[in-house]
């Protein structure tokens, strides 16, 4: 889903077709927005022309196409080579690990990624990038943004819906469940 915002209030919430149409609607507007709610990243979207151009433009899109069935033999395993940039003392304990660094490192990154400790300070760190994206790009202006996100950072929730207290009320509102999300 998408939501699009004008600098003070919230204008539509639909498919990336809706949204971009909403947003064209008001499109002379300063400061109108597209977000993807997943990330809340701001979407790029060419409003020229008329609703029907931008619905057509939309649809051009290039949808997301499913994986290709799996055929007989040995799955692809979609190993990726990339550069790694570590200290000498670094390479020097990986290469006394058994079966090397491509060994070592791929155990190391699976024993993080079920570490219920590290998921939930990444989902906490995701959630807080959330609400920055949106905080930046719809309240970066307004009284207490800098103290809203030091509160939100330090983990304190209450005191950052304190400093949206001013903002517009569909910005606050927004910005404050992302806030708790983190929580």
């Amino acid at each position: 889903m998408y939501v699009v915002f004008n600098p003070n209030r919230r204008i539509a919430r639909g498919t990336l077709r809706e949204a971009a149409i909403a947003a064209h609607a008001h499109r002379h507007e300063a400061g109108v927005v597209i977000f993807d709610e997943t990330s809340f990243s701001v979407i790029d979207v060419d409003l020229s022309g008329s609703a029907d151009e931008v619905g057509r433009r939309i649809d051009s899109y290039p949808k997301t196409t499913a994986a290709p069935a799996r055929g007989r033999g040995r799955p692809k395993l979609g190993v990726v080579g990339r550069e790694v940039t570590l200290l000498p003392r670094h390479w020097d304990w990986l290469a006394q690990q058994p079966g090397g660094a491509s060994v070592t490192l791929r155990k190391l990154v699976s024993a993080a990624r079920k570490d219920p400790a590290r998921q939930k300070e990444f989902a906490r760190h995701q959630a807080q990038q959330r609400v920055y994206r949106f905080c930046q790009a719809m309240a970066g202006d307004l009284p207490g943004f800098e103290e809203a996100l030091r509160h939100l950072y330090a983990g304190e929730i209450p005191e950052f819906e304190d400093q949206t207290k001013a903002w517009p009320a569909d910005i606050a509102e927004v910005a404050i469940a992302l806030a708790r999300a983190c929580a």
